[in-house]
């Protein structure tokens, strides 16, 4: 499989898209794309994949992601009944309507912040959810104002997580995107099981020194610690759905429950037991 490059069309004249419950989650969707993303997501957990940012988001999520950053579809392997919304917003709403208006220069703060992935937190994200979803009653003018007012509220607040510490640059060739993202639904395949370097290594023709430089070099991290954030990230999935540490642990290709404790308190900060009793 390929690194998607997703083009976004619209019918008429906009400078923003929405697609009302779009249904991916059957699909590892690795792609990129020029316009601003605006998604939320209600009544699921899953994984949010940001660039290089891997975690879990519970029961919702309100992620603001900047031009060009690849991220996951935030509905993988979603199997309870979610509703989504994603706005597209054009490259040229910031360039020529944003930057060229003194008022809006906190909503031009927050696109200058949305290049490092933007995750909200709080009552606000149900809020803005809502306002989303009555988009569809509304008509393009009245929608054009009420996405200046989300953006506003969104640059207003504190309640919020920045998924890089700097701004996050596209670091791949689209030719080592693809190879990249073929690793990656390598991984999500295959993780519950021990995956051998050599293994691999051979998606991308290479031998297993050259594959370690290479995912090295290419993504900032080992692919060990790729591995192991991945199948941390899937545990947590398992441990909210009434799994015990043990069945978790195992089902994620760890092979020994200690080290999965010691791997998972360095990622989370918090010992997996303790993270099941909050959540059953």
């Amino acid at each position: 499989m390929k690194i998607q490059l997703e083009t976004i069309h619209n019918n008429e004249n906009r400078s923003f898209n929405m697609m009302f419950n779009p249904r991916l989650s059957d699909l590892f969707f690795w792609h990129f794309h020029s316009a601003y993303e605006l998604v939320y997501i209600e009544g699921a957990t899953g994984t949010r994949h940001v660039g290089d940012h891997i975690s879990t988001y519970e029961g919702s999520d309100l992620v603001f992601i900047g031009s060009n950053i690849p991220h996951l579809n935030f509905d993988y392997g979603v199997k309870s009944d979610y509703k989504k919304v994603v706005v597209h917003i054009k490259k040229d709403f910031l360039d020529k309507q944003i930057q060229e208006t003194p008022e809006l220069l906190n909503i031009q703060e927050l696109f200058q912040r949305s290049i490092c992935g933007i995750a909200f937190k709080g009552k606000l994200k149900k809020q803005i959810g809502d306002q989303l979803f009555n988009f569809e009653n509304l008509k393009p003018f009245n929608q054009f104002l009420q996405l200046l007012e989300i953006l506003q509220l969104l640059s207003e607040t504190n309640d919020f997580e920045l998924l890089h510490d700097q701004p996050y640059s596209k670091k791949y060739s689209d030719r080592e995107q693809g190879r990249i993202r073929e690793i990656y639904a390598f991984v999500d395949k295959n993780y519950h099981h021990k995956i051998e370097l050599t293994e691999v290594a051979s998606i991308s023709n290479m031998t297993k020194q050259s594959f370690c430089r290479y995912f090295k070099n290419v993504t900032a991290n080992t692919f060990i610690d790729f591995l192991n954030r991945y199948r941390i990230s899937q545990s947590r999935r398992q441990l909210m759905s009434g799994k015990s540490v043990s069945e978790a642990c195992y089902s994620c290709g760890f092979e020994s429950l200690s080290y999965f404790n010691r791997i998972f308190k360095k990622i989370t900060n918090e010992n997996p037991s303790d993270f099941r009793k909050r959540y059953i």
